[in-house]
């Protein structure tokens, strides 16, 4: 069994996220290390010379124009699968992970959007188990698919769990 094989779905293909999420996901970066480096770039001005704050604007702008790269493809890396008995969610470039929830191990199914999703018309599907580790998250869907997601999934674990 190769690499790819182990973290495919059986026999169906991958539902990928919306490209927007992509941009979510930049935003929240470029504000996230402006934060970061913000603090230690104005207290070395404080304490050295003015030309010393160079060092972490550097830094940023190096560190936060990598990120800004990889991020539409670590984004492209996700996906997930509706099959009969398991929802099947991956992700990662570097470290791959497969997560197969089971349907009837499903105990609640939220939709959630922050601000910035909201204004790119963006949601995710969070999924509470039966298990405290493996709670499950699908991030980058139009409302209308979250929806729609969420309303499948919760049908199917209500069908799960009536066999126990």
């Amino acid at each position: 069994m190769t690499p790819d094989q182990l973290f495919a779905p059986p026999s169906v293909a991958w539902q990928r996220l919306s490209p927007r999420w992509a941009t979510v996901r930049r935003i929240g970066a470029v504000i996230s290390y402006t934060l970061l480096f913000a603090v230690p770039a104005v207290v070395l001005g404080l304490i050295f010379e003015p030309w010393v704050v160079a060092i972490p604007v550097v830094a940023w702008i190096a560190f936060l124009s990598w990120r800004l790269i990889r991020i539409g493809t670590l984004c492209a890396s996700w996906g997930y699968a509706e099959l009969d008995e398991d929802l099947y969610i991956t992700r990662g470039l570097w470290f791959r992970r497969l997560t197969a929830v089971p349907y009837g191990r499903m105990q609640v199914v939220e939709v959630e959007s922050g601000p910035i999703e909201r204004a790119f018309g963006l949601a995710r599907v969070k999924l509470v188990t039966a298990s405290a580790s493996t709670d499950a998250m699908i991030p980058g869907l139009p409302p209308e698919r979250a929806a729609e997601l969420r309303d499948r999934l919760t049908q199917r674990a209500e069908t799960g769990s009536s066999g126990l």
